[in-house]
């Protein structure tokens, strides 16, 4: 077969479509996706023959698409579903290379849980505080927005880790990396309010900060299923997840003070780039609108 028909290119498509569908026995919806991703193939390279291509056009294609706004979650599935392709030509047609191999799709932007609202975070923690349960709740909520904590992280934590004198935080990161962040006042006098019921309920020998009903360290799921039953009680989306506290808290850090640096450490992230996608904010403009760095660490006059 001489390869060097352009004529050929659909042919080739078609003939490998149906060895899909009979091979593989792809549903009728993804054999349309298939179908679509080989279409994008062949107008990118125009008259080119498909075994005349190389690993530079194929990038330049990907580069192509993603100029246009495909996601990289959209240009990972076409470049797999060409490398397939590409496979099969070497299988059953002669040819020698597969020049989609060794090619990254550029990252999507990691998709961040939405961050709450000043006046939502409030709300969050206005319910009412008169048992055990309900005190450690708003101790350890009060917490992740004020130091915009990781999951784990806060469940990690012992009593000498806070240090009210200071209004600090010691909390041993990813990579077992130690940081200091600063707590709020809302949030050391939840802690306060908290240590107080915590020695009624501590079983012997434990030393975590935040226990369970069974007076254990909590468990990550356990934090997570107290948010959302008290965003649901407070009449906000019960799909309110930890890390949402946390993207709120660089969130609104970020919009007041506009120091993506500091936020960085607070955060503990390794790389600046890491920090950047928690806003695309214009922070002159918002520092305007924000008259503290933070909602919640005001003082009371």
């Amino acid at each position: 077969m001489d390869h060097a028909h352009c004529d050929e290119k659909p042919a080739l498509v078609s003939a490998y479509l149906t060895h899909l569908t009979h091979e593989r026995r792809l549903s009728p919806l993804t054999g349309q996706s298939y179908a679509r991703d080989l279409a994008a193939l062949l107008q990118l390279s125009e008259k080119t023959p498909l075994n005349q291509l190389c690993v530079h056009d194929i990038r330049h294609f990907i580069a192509k698409l993603h100029g246009g706004g495909l996601s990289g979650k959209s240009l990972a599935r076409m470049l797999s579903a060409w490398r397939g392709f590409y496979r099969y030509l070497i299988r059953h047609h002669n040819y020698v290379d597969n020049p989609c191999n060794g090619i990254r799709v550029p990252k999507s932007p990691r998709n961040l849980p939405h961050a709450l609202s000043p006046d939502e975070t409030a709300k969050l923690m206005a319910f009412a505080h008169n048992d055990p349960l309900s005190v450690r709740d708003r101790a350890m909520f009060e917490l992740f927005y004020s130091s915009g904590l990781r999951l784990t992280e806060l469940t990690r934590l012992r009593p000498e880790d806070i240090h009210f004198a200071e209004g600090t935080v010691r909390v041993q990161g990813k990579g077992s990396k130690t940081r200091i962040v600063p707590v709020g006042t809302y949030a050391l006098q939840a802690l306060q309010a908290w240590l107080k019921q915590r020695q009624g309920m501590l079983q012997p020998g434990e030393r975590a900060l935040f226990l369970s009903q069974r007076g254990n360290q909590i468990s990550p799921r356990t934090v997570e299923y107290r948010l959302q039953a008290r965003a649901s009680q407070q009449q906000l989306d019960n799909h309110v997840h930890p890390h949402a506290l946390r993207h709120s808290f660089a969130s609104h850090l970020l919009q007041s003070s506009g120091d993506l640096r500091a936020v960085q450490e607070m955060l503990g992230h390794a790389s600046i780039s890491t920090t950047q996608v928690y806003t695309h904010l214009d922070f002159q403009h918002l520092a305007k609108i924000y008259d503290s760095a933070h909602p919640r660490a005001k003082r009371k006059k």
